[in-house]
């Protein structure tokens, strides 16, 4: 007799009576759903207990169907959990494993990921676990698999994890894709998603589940209100600089990082970049040499084996201290964490309340970060954090529309598998939130793409991949194309990576060709918290050794240049409008600046809501004409090639640009007539497209864009591994394509692609033309100043810093600051 659901839910809840505790109202529901059938987004922090609220259902539903689990055990894949890390997997299955065994099922649980071996895989082949945990990209590989409809035929149910992560990027593109596929040959599916907060959860819910589908209207959006308390404090300098700058990774707090260590069970100390971090964690151990062994370091470049050598040690209590970066932000379950230490600006909200909840990590428990600034001005950032977290304000993730490269690849995907009808797809396809617009005609060109390789290629073999066959089903009969596809599915394309060894074989991470190849015979850098000399590149290995020498280099990755969400900026210029002279409603931080704002006076002002500053000043390098926005890295790129080149059309003028997350300046080397600039409606948002593709080297841009795109649509091979294909070739093969198509084939999708993706990822051109309305509104405050004013003075030496060298540059601001505060 199968169980209904009351009995189903007393062996659920019998379980956590066993565990000494008691299900949230969230759980419940999510149970209650599934059970019903239904699909669902949960909308749960991590540390809340959402892994238990979904694979419980998963469990109990398997019960219900099969009345006889404890005797009989009905073989075959039932469930897929999906995470984006890997890094993860090893805890997920722990839960699940808990569980089946705990209720006495027979069920089996397995890890499907680019760490898993190849004898595990063959295994998997003969029989996969009945829950299986796995990455987008492993799932793609599954889909180019032969006969894989019979193997997802009975799956009941696929949980896709930090959904949040994978919206707005296009590995949430593959999963929509995949997500396509399963409904169609999947009996009964049911469709859930877990997902930290994010402003647009509705959005979220329509990109995952298909806007106009089934699913959709038969779907649940389940919160969790379990009212975390988060406590950010920030450590305010003794001595508050007037003049601030960037160069300083906030060491010059250090020692009041101390007492927290020493106060704590374990910290989690997390700066924004990796090569921040390798500073730090040296910095720490030559102050203080007693935290030897009781500190380590995590980010993603490190080994896999001291990865998870530092997570266990975590887990066991036998560590301090870690210096990390966002590789520990998502998902990884550490009770003992008690406090984390924020250093310097997060710049979004969601990532700093994702890593607030790093400690505390249980229900219920207060969660208590400290802010770090690495310089004064970002003071106002943690105020602003301080009200964002008050206000639970969260960004949008924005999901992309149209992304023809990765749907190219998924097409190939399905081709070196049992091959596809194009009409049957094409239904299941444009049901995905990215390609509801995809038109019949478009369909045709990239059919054509697969078969011919594109008009100004067809006459080369290489790219043509995919075979009609008679019935009309297109398939990939070459054994070396679909070996090499497999080789590359996925659309994480970033500059190549070398690997890091000892000569004689010991390996320690990865490291971006870019760093190498800068780097002679001799060189000695930092990585891994160690001091290494660099003695060659052999293959894609580039061979060290220990040194006993110190140095100040230390590995730069591409992810170091975060910049403002729109949500961090507007919070941001709240908090400097109530910088008032008055204002009782200060926070402390704000108190804290007032010296500094009190100079930013004696030559200019403090901007008021309704005000937009500029300011003028000559020095020895030129004249200086600076813009504050308060927008974040990434407009300020755009718009200050705009405002150049709209300056330009009423004077030649030659500018160099700077720009940080608070302004930019255009540096020239004759005076800008400003009252005339603005007589000219310079921020007018009209013809800002058309203004922006003629001031920015938007081909250069584009170019850099197609790189990926030509990767991911795979008309780059990017090389087996340990045999990879040097990123100059890359480079230099995309390259080639982009010239053809920009001479001989402008109406190419995946051309075009390149400069749309150009202008609403890199640029943001939304929130640009946003920022030009908002600009327009405002009163204009133009101040000529004597000198630099310290909201300038970032900027300023931001410039420098391209020139001079570390030392070089701190005497220079010595300097400087020295005769700024006579």
């Amino acid at each position: 007799m199968p169980l209904n659901k009351p009995e189903l839910f007393h062996i659920a809840e019998n379980w956590f009576h066993q565990q000494g505790w008691k299900p949230f109202p969230f759980q419940k529901q999510s149970w209650e759903a599934f059970l019903d059938g239904k699909h669902g987004l949960l909308n749960a922090p991590t540390g809340s207990g959402k892994t238990y609220a979904l694979w419980f259902p998963i469990v109990l539903n398997y019960i219900q169907k099969n009345p006889e689990y404890r005797t009989k055990h009905k073989k075959g894949l039932k469930a897929i959990w999906i995470t984006p890390l890997r890094a993860l997997s090893q805890e997920i299955k722990q839960s699940a494993e808990r569980i089946t065994q705990d209720l006495g099922t027979q069920m089996t649980v397995g890890i499907r990921t680019g760490d898993t071996s190849s004898s595990e895989r063959a295994k998997q082949k003969k029989n996969m676990p009945d829950l299986l945990i796995t990455t987008p990209e492993s799932l793609q590989l599954l889909l180019s698999s032969k006969g894989y409809q019979k193997v997802f035929k009975n799956c009941s149910a696929i949980v896709v994890d930090e959904w949040h992560e994978l919206l707005g990027s296009k590995r949430g593109v593959q999963m929509e894709l995949g997500l396509s596929r399963l409904k169609t040959i999947t009996a009964d599916l049911r469709i859930w998603g877990i997902s930290a907060t994010i402003g647009n959860l509705e959005q979220a819910r329509e990109v995952l589940l298909g806007p106009a589908s089934e699913a959709l209207t038969n779907s649940v959006l389940v919160k969790a209100n379990l009212n975390k308390k988060i406590t950010v404090k920030s450590i305010i300098p003794k001595k508050m600089e007037t003049f601030p700058w960037r160069g300083h990774l906030g060491l010059h707090l250090m020692e009041e990082v101390v007492p927290i260590i020493n106060n704590s069970k374990t910290t989690l100390l997390f700066t924004n970049t990796r090569g921040q971090c390798e500073i730090w964690f040296q910095k720490i151990l030559e102050k203080h040499p007693e935290y030897a062994g009781e500190i380590a370091m995590h980010h993603g470049s490190i080994n896999k084996e001291t990865r998870l050598w530092v997570e266990q040690a975590i887990r066991n209590e036998s560590l301090k201290a870690v210096v990390c970066t966002s590789s520990l932000d998502l998902g990884v379950d550490f009770a003992p964490v008690e406090t984390v230490v924020q250093i310097g600006g997060p710049k979004g909200v969601a990532r700093f309340l994702q890593r607030a909840g790093r400690s505390g990590h249980r229900p219920g428990k207060e969660s208590v970060i400290y802010f770090l600034p690495t310089h004064a001005i970002e003071l106002i950032e943690a105020s602003a954090m301080q009200k964002a977290v008050r206000n639970a304000a969260v960004e949008d993730r924005i999901p992309y529309l149209n992304s023809y490269d990765v749907l190219i690849q998924y097409l190939t995907t399905l081709a070196i598998s049992d091959g596809f009808y194009p009409d049957e797809i094409y239904l299941e396809v444009k049901q995905t939130f990215c390609y509801q617009t995809l038109t019949k005609e478009t369909w045709q060109w990239l059919l054509n793409f697969l078969v011919m390789g594109s008009q100004s290629l067809k006459t080369y073999d290489e790219y043509k991949k995919v075979e009609v066959e008679s019935d009309g089903k297109f398939k990939v009969n070459n054994l070396a194309i679909a070996r090499r596809h497999r080789f590359q599915i996925g659309t994480i394309v970033g500059d190549a990576s070398l690997s890091v060894r000892y000569q004689k074989g010991g390996y320690i991470g990865t490291i971006e060709e870019s760093f190498i190849s800068k780097m002679n015979p001799g060189d000695v850098f930092t990585f891994a918290g160690r001091n290494l000399e660099f003695i060659r590149i052999k293959g894609m290995t580039a061979q060290v050794r220990n040194s006993p020498k110190r140095t100040n280099k230390i590995p730069s990755w591409m992810g170091g240049r975060l910049s403002f969400s729109a949500k961090m900026s507007e919070i941001l210029r709240q908090e400097l409008y109530s910088a008032k002279l008055d204002s009782k409603f200060q926070s402390i931080e704000i108190s804290a600046l007032a010296p500094m704002f009190a100079k930013q006076r004696e030559e200019s002002i403090v901007p008021k809501p309704n005000q937009f500053l500029i300011e003028t000043f000559k020095s020895r390098d030129g004249y200086h004409h600076i813009f504050y926005p308060f927008e974040g890295r990434a407009i300020h790129e755009g718009m200050s090639s705009l405002l150049a080149y709209r300056i330009s059309l009423l004077t030649p003028i030659t500018c160099s640009l700077a720009f940080n997350d608070y302004g930019f300046e255009l540096l020239s080397d004759k005076e800008i007539n400003m009252q005339d600039v603005l007589d000219n409606n310079l921020f007018s948002p009209e013809y800002m497209l058309s203004d922006l593709q003629k001031s920015l080297n938007s081909n250069e841009m584009a170019r850099r864009k197609f790189r990926d795109i030509a990767v991911i649509s795979g008309m780059v091979f990017t090389g087996y591994p340990e045999k990879g294909v040097k990123m100059k070739h890359l480079q230099s093969s995309s390259q080639l394509l982009f010239d053809v198509f920009k001479d001989f084939e402008e109406d190419n999708l995946l051309y075009q692609q390149a400069f749309t993706e150009t202008f609403e990822h890199q640029l943001e051109e939304g929130r640009l033309r946003l920022a030009l309305e908002r600009i327009s509104s405002q009163e204009v405050v133009w101040k000529k100043c004597e000198n630099p004013t310290p909201f300038s003075f970032p900027i300023i030496t931001d410039r420098l810093r391209e020139k001079l060298s570390n030392e070089k540059l701190a005497d220079r601001i010595k300097r400087m600051t020295k005769l700024l505060t006579k």
